[in-house]
This record gives C-alpha cells, sequence and structure tokens, in this order.
C-alpha cells in the first residue's frame, strides 16, 4: 500500500519523494503548490525512474483529502504540508493558524476515519524557543517565538492526545534543524520565491549574481567569530531520516520526538567559508543588527535518533555546499 506525501513538493518533501522511490516505496503526493513548483515533481520521476499518483488540493479543504483517501489504500502519511517562513508567520498569524493547524485536524480526522493511523510529522527546532543549552535534547523545555513555531508545537500536543484517546495510533515528531544542500544530480534543491529567508539560498543567489551582498546579522555574540551558531543538515540525510521515522511507527504505536541534525554547529561566517572553498566564488556579506528573536547558539543532540532510529547524518558541511552550488548552477 502506498504512502501520502502532503507537501510533496516542497524542499524536504521532494528529497523525500526520491528517497522513498529509491528504497521501493510507491507513494501518492498531495501538494497545493502554495510554496513549490510542479516541476519539482517531474524531476522526482526523472531522478528516479518511477511514477507516482499526484493529487492538486489544500488540507484545509476536506473533500480534496477524502477524495484521495476515498481511491487509495493508503499505508501511511509523511506531514511535510505546511506553511513554514517564521517572519512572515509574526505577520499573518491567522494565516499559519489556518494553514498548518487546520489542515493538520482535518488530515488527522479523514486518516482516523479511514483507519489510517500510522504518520511522520514534519516538526522543527523552533518548538525550542530561545533555549541557551546545547546540545539541545528531545526532554528540552519547550517554548516558541514565533506564530510558526507555535504551530508546530500545538500539533505536536495534538498528536499527543490524538495518541492518548487511541493508543493504536504510531506517531513520529520530527524536529529539524536547519536543512540545506540540494539533490547530488542538480535537480531538485531549495527554490525560495523572492528574496530567500535562509542562508544557504541567500549565498548562493549573491555567488550566481542575483543578489548584491549577504546580510549577516550581528557579528557580537559569544561565539568564536561573533556570528551566531547553527546545526546545519543536509537534505537528503534528512530525507533519509524519514525513512527510518517510518519504518519505526509502521512497526510500532506510540508518539516520540527525535532530534534531525548533526550535533555539530558552524558559524555563519564558518558556512561563508566553506561555500566560497568549495565554488570558488567570493561572497561578499554586511555585518548588520542582530534579528530579534535570534540567539547565539543551536544545535541538536540527535542520539536518540540514532539509538532508536538507526539514523545519523552522513554528509559534511562541504558536500552541503557543493550540492547548494551545483544546485543553483543547474536552476
Amino acid at each position: 500500500m502506498p504512502i501520502l506525501i502532503t507537501g510533496g513538493a516542497g524542499y524536504i518533501g521532494s528529497h523525500t519523494c526520491v528517497e522513498l522511490l529509491n528504497a521501493g516505496y510507491e507513494i501518492i503526493v498531495l501538494d497545493n503548490f502554495s510554496n513549490s513548483k510542479p516541476e519539482a515533481l517531474n524531476r522526482v520521476k526523472e531522478i528516479t525512474g518511477r511514477d507516482f499518483q499526484f493529487y492538486e488540493g489544500d488540507l484545509t479543504d476536506r473533500n480534496s483529502v477524502e477524495d484521495v483517501f476515498s481511491r487509495n489504500r493508503i499505508e501511511a502519511v509523511i506531514h511535510f504540508g505546511g506553511l513554514k517562513a517564521v517572519g512572515e508567520s509574526v505577520l499573518f498569524p491567522l494565516q499559519y493558524y489556518q494553514n498548518n493547524l487546520v489542515g493538520t485536524l482535518v488530515l488527522c480526522d479523514v486518516m482516523n476515519r479511514y483507519g489510517v493511523k500510522n504518520l511522520v510529522f514534519s516538526s522543527s527546532a523552533s518548538v525550542y524557543g530561545m533555549t541557551n543549552e546545547v546540545p539541545i535534547r528531545e526532554d528540552s523545555i519547550l517554548s516558541v517565538t514565533s506564530p510558526y513555531g507555535r504551530t508546530k508545537l500545538m500539533i505536536e500536543e495534538v498528536l499527543k492526545d490524538l495518541h492518548t484517546a487511541d493508543d493504536t495510533w504510531s506517531i513520529a515528531l520530527l524536529r529539524y534543524f536547519n536543512p540545506i544542500g540540494a539533490h547530488q544530480s542538480g535537480l531538485i534543491g531549495e527554490d525560495p520565491t523572492g528574496v530567500p529567508n535562509n542562508l544557504m539560498p541567500y549565498i548562493t543567489q549573491v555567488a550566481a549574481g542575483k543578489l548584491e551582498k549577504l546580510q549577516v546579522y550581528g557579528n557580537d555574540y559569544p561565539t568564536a567569530d561573533g556570528t551566531g551558531v547553527r546545526d546545519y543538515i543536509h537534505v537528503v540525510d534528512l530525507a533519509q531520516g524519514h525513512i527510518k521515522a517510518l519504518e519505526k511507527v509502521m512497526s510500532s504505536s506510540g508518539v516520540e520526538a527525535f532530534n534531525l541534525g548533526t550535533g555539530t554547529g558552524y558559524s555563519v561566517l564558518e558556512i561563508i567559508s566553506a561555500f566560497e572553498k568549495v565554488s570558488g566564488k567570493k561572497i561578499r556579506y554586511q555585518i548588520t543588527e542582530r534579528r530579534p528573536g535570534d540567539i547565539a547558539i543551536s544545535y541538536a543532540d540527535p542520539t536518540k535518533a540514532k539509538t532508536e532510529l538507526h539514523w545519523s547524518a552522513q554528509r559534511g558541511i562541504e558536500e552541503m555546499c557543493r550540492d547548494s552550488w551545483r544546485w543553483q548552477e543547474k536552476g
């Protein structure tokens, strides 16, 4: 029976589709293309040489979701579908609560009706908020600083309540750190609309001459070079983590959170340096004021994922930068 991928045309979703297909799974993709393009799915097919069913629809539209489940015997769901920009969520909170919360409630209700109770949920390290405790463990205090992070935390609570009410549900809550990189083919990668919110696509667009220079927010943090330190993880490693989580939810019941990160932190200037090394391009940047809500250092303790999912990140920072640049050059 197939695995349903909501938001499967997005950055992480498309890479996960590739890994699932390469691992022999049958998949169905549901996406509304609010922050993705149909071309990504064509390229997934090109990379894997495999076809799959696709439905264009919105998770907040119950009829669209019901249609997918009524036509297919689905075994499990990997749920990526949702809005994801922190800054945008501050400006448009109602849009984020409507899309992320209502969409998940509709999805889970339809899943329950059709007896599909295996779920891998795309959560975020943003549920840890402003913690200064590193490395960050799954049992760290949860607090959030944006409507985006709050939707992720609220959905985690909803899913825990769902399992409390019916312990036949099996749910993995995957808390991502900072995904970067692209598929080694250069055919799929992060493709933001407008000015990028994330560091790596901003760097690659400066390298390609699309943007003049990178804004580095703050160089007075208590770190080795004064710039913020984050746990960057290759998107293919992240995608493979979803397969391990899927294997777990299909072979057990319960609800568990897992950090998906490398356990190593890199500063903004270290990322710039690594990118310059592999691309041969000089990245112009300007130091500006800190952004409100940014913390100095954030990186994962990935021990639980290694122990219980038998997963760990395999790709280093230079490979992340090299694959990002290859994607930008081909794009």
